[in-house]
């Protein structure tokens, strides 16, 4: 009964091919429409670093508490995107599906990675500008500024293979938030799926390239402005760079390689090539459940 009236969510299976067709759509949008919604998506996603700063400021929560509750406060970024619409970089490294399915070339994929990463880091980084002339990080007696500055100039010196596999174990988690949140049929479905694995990646200290592309030119400006962090060391476009290759690298390979291509192998290869599936038919949704659990 709950199937006639659309209340399941989707099976493994179909998500699988519901990803992939998306991803077919988004790899052909227009250029001006890829890079607007990338803009709105580096924005949202630094939206949720805003949230998550205001938690992580609190010097009265205890640690457990701060990464947890700040977790879920930057789930707030990924909620916007997904639910509202725009084009994240991360997110959209689940394209490879569509890619090793043929539907797509490399080229499709390379450009739609390129534009919306570029987007990300202008929506990213020019709402940490408007956040910075807003006075914003003054709050709560300037602790706000004080762990910008300290989670941006920690972000900068992080040892490069540290960075890099912060970023696959992070992507990991944001594309199974992705998959999970395809399954969903309504708003409340989506917002259940995404906060999770997010707040997982947020409290384990994982690293997302965007989050960066917001984090660290704010906590630039607001060194450069001086009176915050003088003790730390300074927050280059240098040291930027050392961060955001390899968690971009990192997280290319936690999305694209261990999520979207291993989804790939395992439905849309089956279905192809005619193997066994290991999941029922598309269409029985509680077949396919059953097998999977």
């Amino acid at each position: 009964m709950p199937e006639l009236f659309g209340f399941d969510a989707f099976a493994p299976r179909e998500i699988a091919a519901r990803v992939e067709t998306i991803g077919v759509a988004k790899a052909r949008l227009p250029l001006l429409s890829t890079l607007m919604l990338a803009v709105l998506a580096g924005a949202f996603i630094g939206l949720g670093a805003l949230n998550f700063l205001l938690v992580r400021s609190d010097p009265t929560l205890g640690f457990a508490a701060r990464q947890l509750g700040g977790g879920v406060a930057f789930s707030l970024g990924l909620i916007l995107v997904v639910v509202a619409g725009a084009e994240l970089f991360t997110g959209n490294n689940l394209l490879v599906m569509a890619w090793a399915d043929g539907k797509i070339t490399t080229a499709e994929v390379l450009r739609n990675w390129a534009l919306v990463c570029a987007g990300n880091f202008v929506g990213a980084a020019g709402l940490a500008g408007l956040v910075y002339l807003s006075g914003h990080a003054a709050m709560n007696n300037g602790l706000i500024a004080e762990q910008v500055v300290r989670i941006a100039a920690a972000k900068c010196a992080m040892p490069l293979h540290e960075a890099f596999l912060k970023g696959v174990l992070c992507n990991l988690l944001v594309c199974m938030a992705v998959w999970m949140a395809t399954a969903g049929r309504s708003v409340v479905d989506k917002v259940v799926a995404i906060v999770f694995p997010i707040s997982a990646f947020v409290a384990a200290g994982f690293e997302h390239s965007i989050a960066n592309f917001y984090l660290i030119p704010l906590g630039m400006l607001l060194q450069g402005a001086g009176g915050v962090g003088p003790a730390l060391p300074a927050i280059t476009w240098a040291g930027f760079a050392h961060n955001a290759v390899p968690v971009i690298l990192g997280n290319l390979v936690g999305g694209a390689v261990l999520v979207g291509l291993v989804y790939h192998v395992i439905y849309q290869r089956s279905a192809r090539t005619g193997e066994p599936s290991p999941l029922a038919p598309p269409g029985d949704s509680k077949a396919a459940r059953t097998e999977a659990t």
